[in-house]
């Protein structure tokens, strides 16, 4: 990704991006950043003119999600991240393939989503959409919404299916894919989170993160990138899947620091990721509504003290 003298950025595929199968490796560094195996605005489309329009739209929401999807993003974040490489890089959450996993049962919700049913979550959790649709208002003060609020029916819901399919193109539906799912902590090598110290985490995130993150973690600009914001009213809210200890140390773990990914261990990431979340950040109104087919994972921190939805039984 370059940015060209008018302001807009153009994408770019070298032809000798490091690949691990159809994916940017992990093992690479700086020098394939930007790197796309695919990239909807230089490669071959669908003859649909329609669907090729509807998948250039999803890509450039999903690389400048605030600009290109204004009325559904509350905060700073873009898809692209948390999942690097426009979705294409190898233990960054990839989503090459994963339209044919859809639909799939969600713990959380208690439910089959869709496709789309997973991108609205994404919008109302990791972009915060409340916080664009009710400016000015505190969703934990009273605030009268409702999560149908981003249908999945919306344009900006279907351009990023419509992308997220086109990568999924020749893989079959229910097919396996050993790329995903690789961005755990290891059941045995979780610390419980009442043994994770943010000071501790405080002191490696000083030491690992703030040359991208800054001390106070809104991100640090480096020419025309900036990364994103770990805490504070413009990062995901208490809802999202990064406001879980596990969840975040995952991602820590495969995809940072950026300058040397994999130089932390599991304990290491543990540690920020504790730290990271013992930060405020926007409140997700409808988390007594999650998990109502079970317990609430331990690790999901935000949770402590929500008053859960009298119908659930616990277990």
């Amino acid at each position: 990704m370059v940015g060209s003298a008018d302001g807009q950025e153009q994408f770019y595929k070298p032809a000798d991006s490091a690949l691990s199968g159809p994916l940017i490796s992990a093992r690479t560094g700086m020098e394939t950043a930007w790197d796309l195996p695919r990239n909807p605005l230089a490669d071959s489309l669908p003859p649909d003119k329609h669907l090729a329009a509807q998948i250039v739209r999803g890509f450039r929401i999903f690389m400048h999600t605030p600009r290109a999807a204004p009325r559904f993003t509350g905060n700073a974040l873009s898809c692209n991240n948390c999942h690097l490489n426009a979705g294409q890089r190898e233990k960054a959450i990839p989503l090459v393939g994963v339209a044919g996993a859809f639909p799939e049962y969600s713990k959380r919700a208690g439910r089959m989503l869709s496709l789309e049913d997973r991108i609205v979550g994404c919008f109302l959790r990791s972009e915060n959409a409340l916080k664009a649709i009710a400016p000015g208002k505190n969703p934990a003060a009273g605030f009268r919404g409702d999560e149908s609020i981003v249908p999945a029916s919306a344009p900006e819901v279907l351009a990023l299916a419509s992308y997220i399919s086109w990568m999924s193109a020749g893989y079959e539906v229910g097919s396996k894919l050993p790329w995903r799912g690789q961005n755990t902590i290891p059941a045995g090598q979780q610390i419980p989170v009442e043994n994770l110290n943010p000071e501790t985490g405080k002191s490696l995130f000083q030491e690992k993160c703030i040359t991208c993150h800054g001390e106070d973690g809104r991100g640090v600009k480096i020419g025309d990138k900036k990364a994103g914001p770990l805490w504070g009213p413009d990062s995901w809210n208490d809802g999202a899947g990064a406001a879980r200890i596990y969840t975040l140390a995952g991602m820590i773990l495969y995809m940072m620091p950026y300058l040397e990914t994999g130089s932390l261990t599991a304990e290491e990431a543990q540690q920020i990721a504790a730290f990271i979340n013992s930060k405020p950040r926007p409140v997700f109104p409808y988390k007594g509504k999650d998990y109502a087919a079970g317990s609430v994972p331990p690790d999901a921190v935000y949770y402590k003290g929500i008053a859960r939805n009298p119908s659930v039984q616990k277990r």
